[in-house]
């Protein structure tokens, strides 16, 4: 199993940044939380700071987490660790992604997610809705 971070970037707007896979990628065009695979000896957070500022060019501030969620895919399981964070510094720039989006919490369901990213997806607007 990986275990892979993912960030819930949220704006002051309560906008939710989602980022859409490139062509080359495994899972083409499907939609994301960005973030990337935990290297030995490296924490979750210090993994998604590193990942986000590599994918996309900004910093980011760790404000919370979320359950994680297990998925297989049919060549690989990954174990993915999401947080929400906020953008502290930077324009974003894509490096890896072929585009993104911020969107309002009830446009977020109508894109086409990674199986993986979709109870993360859940998890997140049910606990927005319960406050």
């Amino acid at each position: 199993m990986i275990n892979v971070s993912c960030a819930i970037i949220v704006d002051e707007m309560n906008r939710v940044f989602a980022a859409q896979r490139s062509g080359t990628m495994n899972l083409p065009f499907k939609w994301e939380f960005p973030g990337g695979k935990i290297e030995e000896f490296e924490t979750p957070e210090n993994c998604l700071i590193r990942e986000i500022k590599e994918e996309l060019g900004v910093d980011i501030e760790i404000v919370s987490t979320l359950p994680s969620n297990k998925h297989v895919y049919p060549t690989i399981m990954i174990n993915l660790i999401p947080f929400i964070c906020k953008l502290v510094e930077g324009e974003i720039v894509l490096k890896e992604h072929a585009c993104f989006k911020w969107l309002n919490s009830n446009e977020l369901i109508n894109l086409d997610w990674a199986e993986a990213d979709k109870p993360i997806l859940y998890h997140y607007l049910n606990s927005i809705n319960a406050t």
